[in-house]
């Protein structure tokens, strides 16, 4: 329903939405099946994730809507690039791209919104919130980097580990408050008290609440990397890597190391027939981080992997070091 701002029920024709996630995952059901259907819609679904059968999908059905993780943007763009895909009939139709499940590089979204010459929209919440707890709302501006503020009859806020509200600007777990708050984890009393604290929902998620209310997700408290008693964020390395000329996708890890205890690890996947060395790319990153951030490992690859969800699977990357 948050779409409806920006529709004109004036044409008299039902409006199309395209469900590319799995239904049995929080965002596939809720947010696109079962609002979509609420909302009067007409549901294209497609078995599996495929750019080239998506795009073909959104083409011949003329889709209005559409909701995908990062890496479903990722490899939209990477297909119409690499083969010349015309998406010129897809642009005047689709009118809503949403993303959530991950944060969405900013390079990702700024080249996708121009290409399709549309506006992404990006949310942030779990499958504990139902699943939405912020959105980039139509009637004000987007902020790059950012989920946006939270949405109607939701509270958030970024704490300290003794639960104490963070300054604006600052760092902090987020946790949420409101109606669409799961009640616990069935069967699961431990997990459940460990969760909610004063009434609020830890999230596990690190973020930073700006001025006006909008939150920009930092990383999981979990895929934080401590490197010699600093604490390295892998999003912020990412998003920055994802700025180089060569750089298709990354995935940045801590791996254990005997004497900083973690060390940092990218693993690189490369634009088509580009070439990029290691002590190029480790060059590059001394200069653009700080000297305990920038990776001092790198392994190019020809995929990253990525999980039924569409999001990039840390954990298997993590049980190869």
């Amino acid at each position: 329903m948050i779409h409806l701002p920006v529709l004109d029920f004036t044409d008299g024709k039902q409006k199309t939405s395209l469900i590319t996630l799995p239904l049995f995952h929080t965002t596939g059901q809720t947010v696109q099946m079962n609002t979509g259907l609420y909302g009067g819609n007409r549901v294209v679904l497609l078995p599996r994730f495929e750019p080239q059968t998506t795009l073909e999908t959104m083409e011949r059905e003329e889709v209005n809507f559409w909701v995908g993780v990062p890496t479903m943007y990722w490899a939209l763009l990477k297909y119409a690039e690499e083969t010349g895909f015309d998406v010129n009939r897809i642009t005047k139709s689709i009118k809503v791209c949403t993303s959530g499940g991950a944060p969405m590089p900013v390079e990702v979204m700024k080249a996708f919104g121009s290409k399709f010459g549309v506006r992404v929209l990006e949310g942030y919440g779990l499958s504990e919130t139902s699943p939405l707890a912020t959105f980039n709302h139509f009637e004000l501006p987007s902020k790059a980097g950012t989920v946006g503020q939270a949405i109607f009859g939701v509270e958030v806020r970024c704490v300290d580990d003794e639960g104490n509200e963070v300054p604006r600007g600052e760092r902090g777990e987020i946790c949420i408050r409101g109606n669409n708050v799961m009640k616990g984890y069935y069967k699961r009393p431990e997990a459940t008290a460990e969760a909610f604290r004063d009434g609020w929902f830890h999230s596990g998620d690190i973020g930073v609440m700006d001025e006006d209310g909008y939150l920009s997700i930092v990383d999981r408290k979990k895929d934080m990397i401590l490197r010699g008693g600093y604490n390295v964020y892998p999003r912020e390395l990412e998003e920055v890597i994802m700025t180089h000329e060569h750089v298709s996708l990354v995935a940045v890890i801590g791996v254990p190391h005997d004497k900083m205890g973690e060390e940092v690890k990218a693993y690189v996947v490369l634009k088509q027939e580009t070439e990029l060395t290691e002590e190029e790319f480790i060059a590059w990153c001394k200069q653009q981080f700080a000297a305990n951030k920038y990776p001092r490992l790198v392994e190019f690859c020809d995929a990253l992997p990525i999980g039924a969800t569409g999001k990039i699977l840390k954990r298997e990357l993590r049980t190869e070091n």
